[in-house]
């Protein structure tokens, strides 16, 4: 319950932020001054704010939502050999990776995971789940470590944030064009817009929106296999491959819908079409590639 109020506040608070925006720039509408045709350029800063703007006020606010999400702890004060360990180890290969020192974290769940999320690679945050502490050796914690270091270094977060600004870009403005000539050429409203611009707009949205999710979770699943490689390079294959097997042995429960992208683990692997809309490549795929990476 705590979460779905507090993701209904945050997006209720984008949304104000946006329509501000909207107004200083003098964006009112997106009809023409006759009210009969669609004002392109108007279409267009509309989307663009509302396409990009949404991604990146969520990135902006990541490491916030991630801790109230996920109930992460950071560790300001080392208490035990094993946070000592791990704050010295994100230390380490932040330095290697050549990131300033992310914020460490740990959050309490059964299941194996971990993330890593901030607007800046150089103040991003650092999280694992207490089930991956206690299911992981040190060589194995430490691969996953060096994965989200690399996710971090390799500015997918914010990489992520563009390719989803622009495909939101695309169907924010295509749905309403679509909308539009519903509405004047099939039903023959001649000003405004009337009720079918709005079903067909929602319905168009809706269609592009699956479309153009596709890219974006094929980015997410192409950005995995770099961090796997990024995380060998940091800690050694072996261990980032034993830490992949403990991953598929471990308790299925992953990370809220608004951070599935961010873990190390995501939802349990897909074949097929389902896997196009999947975050995270199949843990068989990604143990595959680390192997054919040794091969050579």
């Amino acid at each position: 319950m705590k979460r779905v109020f507090l993701f209904l506040v945050t997006n209720i608070a984008v949304l104000a932020v946006l329509f501000i925006v909207l107004r200083l720039l003098g964006v009112d509408t997106i009809l023409d001054e006759s009210g009969t045709g669609l004002n392109m350029y108007n279409l267009l800063i509309f989307s663009a704010v509302f396409g990009f703007g949404g991604s990146f006020i969520s990135l902006a606010i990541s490491k916030w939502m991630a801790k109230r999400l996920t109930g992460a702890k950071v560790i300001t004060n080392p208490r035990s050999s094993t946070e000592i360990w791990l704050v010295d180890t994100v230390k380490k290969q932040a330095a290697m990776a050549g990131i300033g020192m992310p914020e460490v974290a740990i959050f309490d769940s059964a299941a194996p995971n971990a993330f890593a999320t901030g607007m800046n690679k150089n103040k991003a945050l650092v999280a694992v789940s207490a089930g991956l502490l206690r299911a992981m050796n040190q060589q194995e914690v430490e691969a996953v470590l060096g994965h989200e270091i690399s996710h971090v270094a390799n500015g997918d977060m914010i990489t992520l944030s563009l390719v989803q600004g622009v495909v939101n870009t695309f169907v924010i403005f295509l749905s309403r064009v679509v909308g539009h000539f519903v509405d004047r050429v099939i039903l023959k409203n001649e000003r405004g817009h009337g009720l079918g611009f709005f079903l067909t707009t929602i319905i168009a949205q809706i269609v592009f929106g699956i479309l153009a999710s596709i890219i974006v979770f094929w980015f997410s699943r192409k950005r995995e296999y770099r961090a796997d490689a990024g995380g060998a390079k940091l800690a050694g294959t072996p261990g980032m491959i034993a830490a992949l097997e403990k991953l598929k042995k471990g308790v299925q429960e992953p990370l809220p819908d608004q951070m599935s992208a961010f873990g190390i683990s995501g939802k349990p692997s897909k074949h097929g079409l389902k896997l196009l809309f999947m975050t995270h490549p199949p843990l068989d795929d990604r143990i595959e590639a680390l192997k054919k990476m040794t091969s050579f």
